[in-house]
């Protein structure tokens, strides 16, 4: 009898554990669910940010012939009776990434666009060492909130200039508000997807969506320029950035967030920028990205000169070369995905590809033919920009502390560089050179550049700690992943233990069964 009642005991021990258990995971699966839906949510502000922040970088440019006439006293010439894509001067507002330039109209008018249009990239390159040490400091979430903010500021102020030196501070304001949004979006993103291949997927989207930006930027404010008025294309965009920053502040309100309480201190930006890797990966962004700020100022001017392009052939210069830059996204998320350990071949291939194509050129005689190595360029763009950005949060991962706001500064230093030179640089070089020549020495820094990317080679083939799933436990974290699964996973086991406390001692193997069953679907859990 008495053995009948300790069969009967143990039997309801069994379904008691198992119906604990069974809760437990039931739990576990919808935070599970709810961390993926909020990090989808999050990548889907930090798409918007980037793809506002490339919109308002390129919207103000049908704008600019009116400033021209302001400032030779013509009164309101241009602005609407523009066409959408070309500007007063002749040049296209057309591009992939950065802003279109009105072609040259001499003088101290032109010295004062070619500033405007780099005081952005200037302020930015100035602004990110500061703000990089930020954002490793407090976190993501309140810096790409405070850049959404002057970013709203930034556009409320288009939408009201009356003269150059209120545009000129607009459009500085904007840089410094990049500097916080865009760092701190991307090192989000990388933060929270920290798992190949959604983080080279996730990046992906992010660099998708600042091409489709730079794209739908010059026929929005075109369209709206004209049959609204100058205001309303930086309201609607101020508009967004508004519901942006509230959807964020729902998402992930930064005074509510305890997370970087525990977050490790990040490495520092100057250790990080004399890092050999990092520094090959920042000299390989900032080199491939040279072509394409040079030639946006110079190729309109060449283009009509060189075989008498018409306005409309100029204003659609580069709408073809979104849909290669596109695709160079697509093929080098699903390689990365299939090769993860050929991330710096793909960004070589990349940068072999934008050296010839840039040498091509000036060898062109006609508007089709201009097109193939354009296209070019930007598909190697695309290579080396989704190849080389999950690259710099792979390294931090292997080589310092897994916190991302420093290394992303340095990323965004290298656009930086590029885009700052560009607007003035790239006129005068053609002016005292010629434009093949500026061709020929910006793909052969490519072509030359690339063999340097061998160098990440080996470092490619290592494994980054947040992916190991066996971490000892007399192993201190190396990165916030690391941190929170730990404290997570030990969190879980004292639940357990606890609950197997009360259970006949027969019931031990079981449990143990049991709380390894939970431990390994919780191992590919993304914390945020």
């Amino acid at each position: 009898m008495s053995e009948a009642g300790g069969a009967d005991r143990a039997r309801a021990a069994v379904v008691r554990l198992a119906e604990a258990v069974g809760e437990r995971r039931r739990r576990l699966g919808t935070a599970m669910g709810e961390a993926q839906r909020q990090r989808r949510m999050l990548l889907l502000v930090v798409c918007v940010a980037l793809l506002l922040d490339n919109m308002l970088y390129m919207v103000i440019v049908p704008i600019i012939p009116d400033y021209i006439a302001t400032m030779r006293g013509g009164g309101h010439t241009g602005g609407p009776s523009a066409p959408a894509g070309v500007n007063e001067s002749g040049s296209s507002n057309r591009s992939l990434l950065p802003a279109r330039y009105p072609a040259a109209t001499g003088g101290n008018e032109d010295v004062q666009i070619g500033v405007l249009f780099a005081s952005k990239a200037m302020l930015q390159l100035l602004v990110n060492p500061l703000s990089g040490t930020l954002i490793d400091r407090v976190g993501y979430e309140a810096p790409l909130l405070a850049g959404l903010a002057v970013m709203f500021l930034s556009t409320a102020t288009f939408a009201f200039a009356q003269n150059y030196a209120t545009l000129f501070a607009a459009r500085s304001l904007q840089g410094l508000g990049s500097a916080f949004a865009d760092t701190a979006g991307i090192a989000l993103i990388a933060d929270r997807y920290a798992e190949e291949p959604a983080r080279s997927r996730a990046l992906g989207t992010a660099l998708a969506c600042i091409s489709f930006g730079s794209l739908a930027a010059p026929p929005f404010g075109g369209v709206l320029y004209e049959f609204a008025g100058q205001r309303v294309p930086f309201l609607v965009l101020a508009c967004v950035c508004l519901l942006d920053g509230v959807l964020l502040l729902a998402l992930a309100p930064p005074w509510a967030s305890g997370a970087r309480a525990n977050m490790p201190v990040g490495t520092p930006i100057h250790r990080l920028m004399v890092d050999p890797y990092i520094a090959v990966v920042a000299g390989a962004l900032a080199t491939c990205n040279i072509p394409l700020a040079f030639l946006e100022p110079t190729i309109a001017n060449w283009m009509k000169e060189s075989m008498g392009a018409s306005e409309w052939e100029v204003g659609l210069t580069w709408l073809p070369a979104f849909f290669p830059h596109v695709l160079g996204v697509y093929v080098t998320v699903r390689l990365a995905a299939a090769y993860p350990h050929l991330q710096w071949f793909y960004g070589a291939l990349g940068m072999a590809i934008i050296g010839a194509s840039s040498c091509l050129v000036p060898a062109c005689r006609n508007f089709g033919q201009v097109i193939v190595p354009l296209c070019g360029i930007c598909f190697g763009i695309a290579l080396v920009d989704t190849a080389l950005l999950p690259t710099l949060a792979f390294l931090v991962d292997v080589r310092h502390v897994s916190v991302y706001g420093s290394v992303y500064a340095i990323a965004d230093i290298s656009y930086c560089v590029a885009y700052a030179l560009g607007p003035i640089v790239a006129g005068q070089i053609v002016h005292t050179m010629g434009f093949a020549q500026l061709n020929l020495g910006m793909g052969l820094a490519n072509v030359l550049y690339a063999p340097v990317l061998l160098l990440l080679k080996n470092v490619c083939q290592m494994k980054p700690s947040h992916s190991e799933r066996n971490i000892l436990l007399e192993e201190g974290p190396k990165g916030l992943y690391d941190t929170i699964k730990m404290e997570e996973r030990k969190g879980m086991s004292k639940s357990l233990h606890a609950a197997g406390e009360t259970e006949e001692n027969g019931m031990d193997s079981y449990h143990r069964d049991l709380t390894g069953v939970s431990e390994e679907d919780s191992s590919d859990y993304e914390y945020s």
